[in-house]
């Protein structure tokens, strides 16, 4: 999976958007353009991504070669290991929801 797909299921799964070719559609008339929410690039919108999610427990950290996360959302927990924090948050969300990450 790209993180392209990655970001638009999360998206669709955790913050409800419905996704177009060039912009998330948030609901209520509103907007935001496809290059403003990446999650899996951007701490900001991967700890956005995070509260949104609303875990019942979460961990990350750094090790040698990379960054770790942990989540636990509904009873299901993700776990990731990835080069960058934000992917790996990210990434930890999505196989806690059951998307193939």
């Amino acid at each position: 999976m790209t993180t392209d797909q990655l970001t638009v299921s999360v998206a669709e799964r955790v913050m409800g958007w419905t996704v177009s070719p060039d912009r998330f559609m948030m609901g209520g008339r509103r907007w935001l353009p496809r290059w403003r929410f990446q999650p899996t690039n951007r701490q900001a919108d991967a700890f956005r991504l995070l509260e949104a999610a609303a875990p019942e427990e979460y961990a990350f950290g750094s090790e040698a070669g990379g960054f770790w996360a942990k989540v636990r959302i509904r009873g299901v927990t993700g776990e990731a290991h990835e080069h960058s924090q934000p992917l790996a948050i990210t990434t930890a969300i999505a196989r806690a929801l059951g998307v193939e990450a």
